[in-house]
């Protein structure tokens, strides 16, 4: 058994899909790039089948061909990256849709007569799309139309009203054409951002629509290690490289089997705490490579014992915080060496 793991709880997922559904009031069209934020894109993406799903969004052509491979032909794929040069024929291969960003691509999959396709819109983040003078006029296959909000966590930023207002003016070009505009946090936003479909991430795999813990998102990873050694430090004596930590008073440090090359990003101390022993404690010094240590002083803690590193006690966007960065990075860190293992119902 690992010493490490990334307990993914489906049910949680699919009750945050179930969520979304209903706050959005439209189609969910889930976002499973990245391997599903690193949760396991095969898996996520078998268990949001069965609660009805048949649209994915990946980042990368590779990520679509490995679903396409175990998932076959019915689910609809959508590559965010769109027709890189040369690679039409690959996408169509595989049965891909490309979303469209620019009009050398546009040119590329139609030259390549690549069937149906996505087309984005760029309507202020300035990352990907066409600039909404520059969208072309509806053509054969097009099948979808979006863009991405670039402040849907603050929902009070003007940001999001400005962008809606160019996506739905843009989007009246190209009528019959399915609309998706909302990512997570913008599935919060109300009803009019909904359009025909939303594209969530975070919000799936337990992260807030605002970057903090949200009662109505359930956790779904945990992610754990166990206890390799529990030794008593005196006053004075430090852990970890460069004296990162130095105890004011007799102190009992765990040593735990989770270090960055798992996934723990080394911000995470000192202000990040883990979950043991029905308690939340500081991670003290600095993260090494394979562990990190924990202060339990006055805790009952052993060899063996789990410690929790983000989860149902110590919320994924708390921990986050803590560290100083985002809940996608905290998910997306944690290291291939550490298995994945599911609970399903």
């Amino acid at each position: 058994m690992s010493l490490a793991r990334l307990t993914v709880d489906l049910d949680a997922l699919a009750a945050n899909y179930r969520t979304l559904e209903a706050v959005s009031g439209v189609a969910v069209h889930p976002v499973v790039k990245a391997d599903a934020y690193g949760l396991g894109a095969i898996e996520v993406a078998r268990r949001l089948m069965r609660e009805g799903t048949r649209t994915f969004f990946v980042a990368r052509a590779s990520e679509g061909e490995a679903l396409r491979a175990v998932l076959g032909a019915a689910p609809d794929v959508y590559v965010l990256d769109g027709c890189a040069p040369g690679r039409a024929a690959r996408l169509i291969a595989a049965g891909l849709k490309p979303v469209l960003n620019a009009p050398e691509q546009a040119a590329e999959w139609r030259a390549a007569d690549g069937g149906p396709c996505g087309l984005q819109i760029d309507t202020g983040m300035n990352r990907l799309g066409f600039r909404p003078e520059d969208a072309p006029e509806p053509f054969g296959g097009l099948d979808l139309v979006l863009s991405h909000l670039a402040c849907a966590d603050a929902p009070s930023h003007p940001m999001n009203r400005l962008q809606r207002e160019a996506f739905a003016a843009i989007t009246a070009r190209y009528p019959g054409v399915l609309r998706s505009f909302a990512n997570s946090g913008g599935c919060f936003l109300g009803p009019d951002f909904g359009f025909d479909a939303v594209r969530p991430g975070i919000c799936l795999y337990g992260g807030g629509p605002e970057g903090r813990p949200d009662a109505r998102i359930r956790p779904v990873a945990t992610f754990s290690a166990d206890v390799l050694q529990v030794r008593e430090v005196r006053a004075g004596e430090s852990v970890g490289y460069s004296r990162g930590f130095v105890a004011d008073r007799p102190a009992r440090i765990a040593t735990v089997a989770a270090g960055y090359a798992d996934g723990v990003l080394r911000s995470s101390s000192p202000g990040g705490q883990a979950f043991v022993a029905g308690t939340l404690r500081p991670i003290v010094g600095r993260v090494s490579m394979d562990v990190l240590a924990v202060d339990v002083t006055g805790l009952d803690v052993r060899v063996g014992d789990e410690v929790e590193l983000f989860g149902a006690h110590r919320l994924l966007d708390d921990a986050a915080a803590a560290a100083g960065t985002v809940a996608w990075e905290l998910l997306t860190s944690v290291g291939a060496r550490v298995p994945r293992r599911y609970r399903d119902a």
